[in-house]
């Protein structure tokens, strides 16, 4: 049995889909449903319980499990709640690493790349203790997930008893199917979709920064099936431990983003660029790009997807169909 938190929210329901695919039919989620239909996520889905997260220690006495798969967190880079991200993202991960340890079992978790905050120190996934102290997010939910990085190098330093795996995966900028409970906090592409496809015309932010043009933002965008891959080959390979960036590699600005949506549809583009708002302007990243060395280096050879392909696949297997859900 493999408990996936998170498992009804983007990441979490592709990985229950993934499992599902390779046999795994008893998988339990623990979750909050709430009212945004993430329900849906799951409605194809093979599970055996869904546990909200406030129950979900007590659930878990007395249960052996074959792994779990920790995604559920307060994903939001705009939550300003220091309390309730620190639980939920912090505080309920070391329970779980805790009892994954004490329970001898396979623990891998969500990081994310805000753990590295502007990016001036690069993007490097180095797991030395302090590496990652010198790290400084720029937001709340950064912060979280640097805290918990930091907690497991650190019983790594020490030598301390862990999980007889364990993966932290610092995700880059994911984008596919099952996102649509998460409002703000959706991908670019699935946000203007509709629009594009009416022939609306599309915002994109300006750039403020001397020698980047508007548009040219750049995020090191990786679609699901690429995230997807990593992880079952970490399921499938327990040898392996450590923090990895799961990025492609390779940077792709904002335009490029739209630009290959219009394409997969043969629509013509209808872009505009609009100012950033000033609230924004002093923490906005310009550039994201994943060092994906240490994952090659722990034996990854999933290679990835170009963002034309991976953006031509969602709009044709999901965007453009009616039901739009993995």
């Amino acid at each position: 049995m493999f408990l996936v938190t998170g498992g009804a929210g983007f990441i979490g329901s592709n990985i229950v889909a993934a499992l599902n695919e390779a046999g795994h039919a008893d998988v339990v989620v623990s979750d909050f449903l709430g009212d945004e239909g993430k329900w849906r996520n799951l409605a194809k889905r093979q599970i055996a319980d869904i546990v909200p997260p406030d129950e979900l220690m007590a659930w878990l006495r007395g249960r052996r499990l074959t792994g779990v798969i920790h995604m559920g967190a307060i994903s939001a880079t705009t939550a300003t709640d220091g309390d309730h991200v620190f639980e939920t993202n912090y505080r309920l991960s070391v329970r779980l690493l805790d009892w994954c340890t004490l329970n001898p079992t396979p623990f891998i978790y969500a990081s994310s790349a805000a753990t590295y905050g502007d990016g001036e120190q690069g993007f490097r996934d180095d797991n030395s203790l302090d590496a990652l102290k010198a790290l400084r997010p720029m937001n709340l939910y950064g912060w979280s997930k640097y805290l918990f990085d930091v907690a497991v190098a650190t019983r790594v330093a020490k030598g301390e008893k862990l999980p007889p795996q364990w993966a932290g995966l610092k995700f880059f900028n994911v984008f596919g199917p099952n996102e649509y409970h998460k409002g703000a906090m959706m991908s670019v592409l699935t946000k203007t979709f509709d629009d594009i496809k009416a022939g609306k015309t599309i915002r994109l932010f300006k750039s403020h920064r001397d020698g980047i043009a508007d548009g040219d933002q750049r995020r090191d965008f990786i679609y699901i099936d690429d995230v997807l891959r990593v992880v079952m080959w970490l399921v499938q390979t327990p040898s392996v431990s450590g923090i990895f960036n799961v990025g492609t590699s390779h940077a792709r600005s904002f335009r490029d983003l739209i630009v290959s949506a219009y394409a997969a549809l043969g629509a013509k583009e209808n872009i505009e660029y609009v100012d950033m708002p000033e609230q924004i302007r002093g923490s906005y990243q310009y550039f994201t790009q994943a060092d994906g060395e240490h994952l090659r280096r722990a034996g990854y050879n999933g290679g990835f997807t170009s963002l034309e392909d991976s953006v031509a696949s969602y709009v044709k297997t999901y965007l453009d169909r009616p039901d739009r859900y993995r």
